[in-house]
């Protein structure tokens, strides 16, 4: 896995989202974005971290800076799994890993013996010229967003 690394242009994209929208990565230049990559829709981890950053969504906006979602699940699994938790965060869905390929989060992993292609949990901080100011690879959930939160504040 190859992270980009900080200072550098983030990639562009254009993704479909919940609800029929599309999330463009140039048309939210002006704020900082934060572009937070899980593996899947509805299984622990990733629900507890959708919930974390739904719970402080009004922080993040205070600091001008919005947070998106991506996975590989399709559109119609993230308002399925929107509607379920009640999350308030955008999602964007990749289901051909071009985008997630380009920011170096679809990766081989391995679990009990078994290697598959996944997504690794990393965060991006995107500031308001689209650069990348800070990344967080292999994330733990547990206080992870109010690490995030610091470090928008401060950016």
């Amino acid at each position: 896995m190859s992270t980009l690394a900080q200072g550098s242009l983030a990639p562009d994209f254009d993704l479909p989202a919940e609800g029929g929208s599309r999330i463009k990565l140039s048309d939210l230049r002006g704020r900082k974005v934060v572009l937070y990559f899980y593996p899947k829709d509805n299984t622990s981890g990733c629900t507890l971290e959708a919930i974390d950053f739904s719970a402080r969504k009004a922080d993040f906006e205070a600091v001008e800076t919005i947070v998106v979602g991506v996975s590989p699940d399709s559109v119609k699994s993230h308002d399925s799994f929107r509607r379920k938790h009640d999350l308030s965060i955008r999602l964007a869905s990749d289901e051909n890993h071009a985008m997630l390929e380009s920011y170096g989060v679809w990766a081989e992993k391995s679990m009990f013996g078994h290697k598959y292609m996944g997504v690794v949990r990393t965060t991006y901080l995107i500031d308001r010229d689209g650069r990348i100011v800070q990344v967080w690879d292999k994330v733990k959930v547990k206080g992870h967003v109010d690490e995030v939160l610091a470090a928008a504040r401060s950016a």
